[in-house]
């Protein structure tokens, strides 16, 4: 079973999807239009309408309006982002979107670690929560690039960074 990292061409913005090899479906990011639902489909069987887990970084429109849409269409089972607040229509659209999916919400915090589990042990993988250090909820931000996840995802010897938009 081996890890597989797609960094999606999706123009302006970021969007990364991920698969484990106990076979989680992890994307974090949706790029700043629904671009993603093509790309998306050539990743996934077109049967298959589940992601285990969807990453906002943080909610500016390069990277939260393609997520927007892929919760229009996928089941979603767990939705993690900082929780912070914006006043920009894509951003009421996103609570909107979140309100309905009914996936499991989480607040990105430094220090929280996802496991994904496998039955094999040469096959586990996890992702750590590096940045924020302190929980940024409720917290109004002008420009929130400075405030993006940052998470580093591990299988073996092998790691990745991701760091939204963050200087």
């Amino acid at each position: 079973a081996w890890l597989e990292v797609n960094f999606l061409n999706i123009g302006q913005g970021d969007s990364t999807f991920i698969t484990t090899p106990s076979g989680h479906k992890i994307l974090i990011d949706g790029g700043p239009d629904s671009k993603i639902l093509e790309k998306l489909a050539r990743e996934m069987p077109f049967w298959d309408r589940k992601i285990d887990l969807v990453i906002l970084t943080h909610p500016e429109k390069d990277h939260m309006t393609g997520l927007i849409e892929v919760l229009k269409r996928y089941k979603i089972e767990n939705i993690i982002w900082t929780g912070i607040l914006r006043s920009t229509p894509e951003y009421q659209e996103w609570q909107k979107v979140i309100n309905k999916e009914g996936a499991t919400m989480g607040i990105a915090r430094a220090r929280q670690r996802i496991s994904f589990q496998s039955r094999n042990p040469q096959s586990q993988s996890y992702l750590d929560i590096i940045f924020p250090f302190d929980e940024l909820i409720g917290q109004e931000f002008d420009n929130s690039n400075d405030t993006s996840i940052v998470s580093r995802l591990f299988f073996g010897k092998v790691s990745y960074i991701f760091t939204g938009d963050i200087s």
